[in-house]
C-alpha cells in the first residue's frame, strides 16, 4: 500500500489562549489537488503556518505525518528540504537579497540534504530566467531583491516562480489568487498547472472558486470552526460560490 504524501490526524492546535484547529483530519495522495475553502477566521492560514513549522503555534494534540515521516519535530527547514513549500498569503520583502540568489541558496540547501551536488551558477541563472518567463517575470525583475518594489501579483507570480524552481513533493498555496486581475491569475494558474505531474501534491487554500476554474482540483473540502465539515469534488467549489458559507458557519 504506497504511503500517502501528507496525513493529518484529529490535530489540535491553538495561538496562545485560543484554540484554532480542532479535529482536523485530512489524508493527501501524491499527485492529489485538494482545495480548501472556507469563512474568514475559520483557521486555514493557521493550518498551513502549522505545516510549514511557523514559530507561535501550539500544537495540543493529534499527528502530522509528511511520506511517512512525523513532520511536527522537524524545523522549518527540514520541512523545505524534505519537500514541502508554502506560497504565502502575504510574501515577505528581503530588501538587499537578488532573487537569483536567493533561489540558488534554497536550491543547493535542498540538494545538499539529498546528498547531491550544487549547481553550476550560470546553468542555475539560465534556467531561472527560462522558468520567469513562464510568469512573464523577465531577466531585469529576478536581478531585484526578492519582493521589494514588486506589485501584489508580480510577488504571487515571483511565488509561483519559487514553486517552479524549487519542484516540492508537497505545495502549499495559501490564497495564491488574492490580489491578482485576470491576466496575473491565468499566468499563475498555467505555472501551477505545469507543475501537476502525477507525483506531486498540492493543498490550495482559497475563499473563492475563481483559482479553482484553472486549477482544478481533485477534492474540495470545506473547513469551518476548526475542522472539515464537508467534502466533495470540484462541484463542490462552484456550490460554495454560489450559497456562500452561513450554513457551515452556524455549526459553530
Amino acid at each position: 500500500m504506497t504511503t500517502p504524501i501528507l496525513e493529518i490526524e484529529d490535530l489540535y492546535a491553538r495561538v496562545g489562549d485560543k484554540e484554532i484547529i480542532k479535529g482536523f483530519n485530512l489524508t493527501i495522495n501524491k499527485g492529489e489537488i485538494h482545495a480548501i475553502m472556507g469563512p474568514n477566521g475559520a483557521g486555514k492560514s493557521t493550518l498551513s503556518n502549522i505545516l510549514c513549522g511557523k514559530p507561535g503555534y501550539e500544537v495540543t494534540s493529534g499527528s502530522v505525518r509528511f511520506k511517512g515521516k512525523d513532520l511536527l519535530v522537524m524545523s522549518p527547514e527540514e520541512r523545505a528540504c524534505e519537500g514541502i513549500f508554502l506560497a504565502m498569503q502575504y510574501p515577505v520583502e528581503i530588501p538587499g537579497v537578488p532573487v537569483t540568489t536567493f533561489l540558488k541558496h534554497a536550491v543547493n540547501a535542498i540538494r545538499k540534504h539529498r546528498g547531491q551536488a550544487e549547481l553550476d551558477t550560470m546553468d542555475f541563472i539560465k534556467m531561472v530566467r527560462e522558468e520567469g518567463k513562464k510568469f512573464k517575470l523577465d531577466a531585469e525583475m529576478i536581478k531585484r531583491a526578492v519582493n521589494v518594489g514588486f506589485s501584489g501579483g508580480e510577488k504571487k507570480r515571483l511565488e509561483a516562480l519559487q514553486m517552479a524552481v524549487l519542484k516540492p513533493d508537497f505545495a502549499i498555496l495559501d490564497e495564491a489568487d488574492s490580489g491578482l486581475d485576470i491576466d496575473a491569475l491565468k499566468i499563475v494558474a498555467e505555472g501551477i498547472n505545469s507543475l501537476r505531474d502525477g507525483r506531486r501534491s498540492m493543498l490550495i487554500i482559497t475563499h473563492f472558486q475563481r483559482l479553482l476554474n484553472h486549477v482544478v482540483p481533485d477534492f474540495v473540502h470545506v473547513y469551518a470552526d476548526g475542522h472539515i465539515v464537508k467534502s466533495g469534488g470540484k462541484e463542490l467549489a462552484v456550490e460554495l460560490e454560489e450559497k456562500g458559507y452561513a450554513e457551515f458557519e452556524r455549526e459553530k
